[in-house]
């Protein structure tokens, strides 16, 4: 395997740094919101879902 340059170690360890940090902040608003109580609800019972394969479309409703 090639050694890998300088330049290419410190970008890895930089992009690295960024992901880890951006994953603590959305973690924290994550916490924070249901900590508050204001986590959102499961969908009503009469929720529908579209699914789709390929040119195929079709309405799943749900168990109302």
């Amino acid at each position: 395997m090639a050694e890998r340059s300088a330049w290419r170690r410190v970008e890895r360890w930089m992009v690295g740094l960024v992901m880890a940090v951006a994953a603590f902040v959305l973690e924290k608003a994550v916490m924070r919101s249901v900590r508050k109580g204001e986590a959102s609800a499961p969908p009503p019972e009469d929720a529908s879902a579209i699914t789709s394969k390929g040119s195929d479309l079709r309405l799943d409703r749900g168990n109302g």
